[in-house]
């Protein structure tokens, strides 16, 4: 299995070191477990519980759709379809009798 090139100065001539990954070029070291688990993106709902990729949630709130004179009424149920790290509509979901929309994680609780 080739090993990925060297995250800051991008050589090729990186090697393994037990769990570390070391660029001989610059001396970069950096663990890729560690670093793909610092990706995964954690957003929590009103109540602290993480949200994920196909979790069912409840608005918690009625919420205004921006543009539209259409609202959205507590207690409809939505699937979120991705998760962003945005300060603001973290969630892509699917609503019920809405479709397709963007919402602040606060705003919902798992269901």
């Amino acid at each position: 299995m080739p090993l990925p090139p060297c995250m800051s100065c991008q050589s090729e001539y990186v090697y393994q070191d037990q769990e570390l990954l070391v660029c001989p070029e610059c001396g970069f070291e950096w663990n890729p477990v560690a670093l793909a688990e610092e990706e995964v993106v954690k957003v929590q709902d009103a109540n602290g519980a993480l949200l994920a990729e196909g979790d069912k949630v409840t608005l918690i709130k009625d919420l205004k759709v921006k543009g539209s004179s259409q609202g959205l009424k507590i207690g409809t149920k939505a699937v979120i379809k991705r998760v962003h790290d945005k300060k603001d509509h973290q969630l892509d979901c699917k609503l019920d009798g809405a479709g397709d929309m963007m919402i602040t994680a606060k705003y919902v609780k798992k269901a």
